[in-house]
């Protein structure tokens, strides 16, 4: 598809892995009340909801990072994710649904949890689902999200997003 035959879509399809997220290493920046930004930063820190008590620079939330890829899955794993669908234009979208299906060498599987009964979304509103499915086959899986609305012409338009993993 040449990129002036792409269609500009009035949703957008965002696709999530519920992980844990991976222990890091925090790189600790702090200042003396001497530099030029004072206690600026050291200000900042004790703001921090997750920072202990006299220890601001090392706040919870700076160990933890979250995965940047789908990754890999094994056999007998809980496939996990967060499925949304976000209003970004400036005025309602009509009948606005999710379809998610995991497709793998032997068997497509629906996974969409939610009614199928098509919602409208509201500027910044947002549809969302957590999908569940424990793997039980070898090889490659695909996940393949639909997502079906109204246009502003009253036509039907929908995208489809494959994530391979």
């Amino acid at each position: 598809m040449d990129s002036k035959d792409q269609v500009e879509h009035l949703v957008a399809l965002k696709v999530m892995r519920l992980t844990k997220p991976a222990l890091v290493s925090p790189k600790i920046v702090t200042c003396d009340f001497k530099d030029l930004p004072g206690n600026i930063l050291n200000n900042f820190l004790k703001e921090d909801a997750t920072a202990v008590v006299q220890m601001e620079t090392l706040a919870a939330g700076q160990f933890l990072l979250l995965p940047q890829s789908f990754g890999n899955i094994y056999l007998g794993e809980t496939f996990s994710c967060y499925v949304c669908v976000h209003n970004e234009t400036n005025q309602p979208v009509q009948s606005v649904s999710i379809k998610a299906d995991l497709q793998t060498s032997l068997q497509r599987v629906p996974l969409t949890t939610q009614n199928q009964k098509p919602i409208m979304l509201d500027v910044d509103e947002t549809l969302s689902d957590v999908i569940h499915h424990e793997v039980k086959d070898l090889g490659t899986h695909i996940l393949v999200c639909e997502v079906t609305y109204m246009s502003n012409y009253n036509t039907p338009a929908s995208f489809r997003k494959f994530f391979k993993f």
